[in-house]
C-alpha cells in the first residue's frame, strides 16, 4: 500500500517491564525499538513499583547513550510537593542510573497544578540541569488551562507534551484541548493504541487469562461500557468489510489522526512494534472515513 501523507513519531511504552515480561523480553523490545529508529522509551515510578525504570537503566548501562538514540521519558506522581517532587525525581535518576532526565511528565492531574509551588521546584530543576523538557499526563483542557496559567505565573518553562490514552475506543484528546495545545505550542502523544488489548476483541466473552485487564482489574471500567463497545463492533464491522484484522485498523486510526505527533508502542515482543510501524506506512484515508466520527 502507499504510504499516507504524514508519519507520527513512535515510542516504545515500557509499562509491561518487570509486570506482564522479564528483563530479557524488555531487553529484547528494547534492542528492537532501537534498531527501528523508535524515538522515545516512556516509563515511570509506578510502573512495576520502578522495575521498569531499572530495567531499562541496566539497558542504559550496556548500550551507553549515542548520538541518536532514544529519549527517555518518565513520570512524577502526585503529591506534587517540592520535597516530593525532589525525591521522586532522585529515585528516578538512580534506577536509571543517569544524571539527568531527558522528559519528565506530571503523572496525573492533581489540584495543587493550580499552585506556584510544583512548577517553581521543576523550574529549579531545569536550571540546574537535572531535568530536561516538561510533560503533563492524563489531562483535560480545563486542567491543562490551569497549569499552564500558574506555570506562567511562577516564570517556568512550558510543558512540551501532554500524553493522553488515544485509541478509537477511548479518545483523550477532545477538540478542545487539541486547539489549546496547538495555541501553545505542545505536541501531543498518545498511549494504549489497542486499548490495552480491548481493541482486538479478545475480551467479548469475559476477561482473557493474563491479559491487562486480569493483571489490573480496576482498568476494566475505562473499556467495559456501552460507549467503548459499540466503537469496538463498528471497528470489527469495518475491518471485515476491507479485509482487515480489527487490529490492523485498530492502529491505523491510532497513527494516521492528523493531529498526533507521537504513538507509544506498547507490548510484550517486538512483533507488535512491527504491527504499528506497518499500520504507520498504510494508506488508510478511505477506510478510516467509513469509521466516522463520534
Amino acid at each position: 500500500m502507499t504510504p499516507g501523507p504524514r508519519r507520527c513519531a513512535l515510542g516504545l511504552g515500557c509499562v509491561t517491564f518487570g509486570r506482564e515480561i522479564d528483563a530479557a523480553a524488555a531487553f529484547a523490545m528494547m534492542d528492537h525499538a532501537a534498531a527501528q529508529g523508535i524515538e522515545l522509551f516512556d516509563t515511570a515510578p509506578a510502573y512495576a513499583d520502578g522495575g521498569s525504570e531499572t530495567i531499562i537503566g541496566r539497558w542504559l548501562v550496556e548500550h551507553g547513550r549515542p548520538a541518536g538514540s532514544p529519549t527517555v521519558a518518565t513520570k512524577v506522581l502526585p503529591p506534587y510537593t517540592a520535597g516530593a517532587i525532589r525525591r521522586s525525581v532522585a529515585a528516578s535518576l538512580a534506577r536509571l542510573g543517569t544524571p539527568r532526565l531527558d522528559l519528565l511528565f506530571l503523572h496525573r492531574w492533581d489540584e495543587s497544578l493550580a499552585q506556584a509551588e510544583a512548577h517553581e521546584t521543576l523550574a529549579d530543576l531545569g536550571r540546574a540541569g537535572t531535568v530536561g523538557a516538561l510533560g503533563i499526563s492524563n489531562v483535560n483542557d480545563a486542567q491543562l488551562a490551569a497549569a499552564l496559567t500558574a506555570q506562567a505565573a511562577a516564570g517556568a518553562a512550558r510543558f512540551a507534551w501532554v500524553q493522553n490514552v488515544h485509541n478509537f475506543a477511548v479518545r483523550g484528546f477532545d477538540a478542545a484541548l487539541r486547539t489549546r495545545c496547538r495555541d501553545h505550542g505542545i505536541r501531543l502523544m498518545g498511549y494504549s493504541p489497542l486499548g490495552a488489548g480491548f481493541l482486538t476483541g479478545k475480551h467479548r466473552d469475559g476477561v482473557a487469562p493474563g491479559s491487562r485487564f486480569e493483571v489490573i482489574p480496576g482498568h476494566q471500567g475505562v473499556y467495559f461500557h456501552p460507549l467503548a463497545w459499540e466503537r469496538l463492533a463498528r471497528l470489527e464491522a469495518v475491518a471485515q468489510g476491507h479485509g482487515l484484522t480489527p487490529v490492523e485498523l485498530a492502529l491505523a486510526w491510532a497513527v494516521h489522526q492528523p493531529w498526533i505527533d507521537l504513538v507509544l508502542v506498547g507490548g510484550r515482543n517486538p512483533g507488535q512494534i512491527e504491527q504499528v510501524q506497518q499500520a504507520r506506512d498504510r494508506d488508510a484515508v478511505a477506510v478510516l472515513a467509513e469509521l466516522g466520527e463520534d
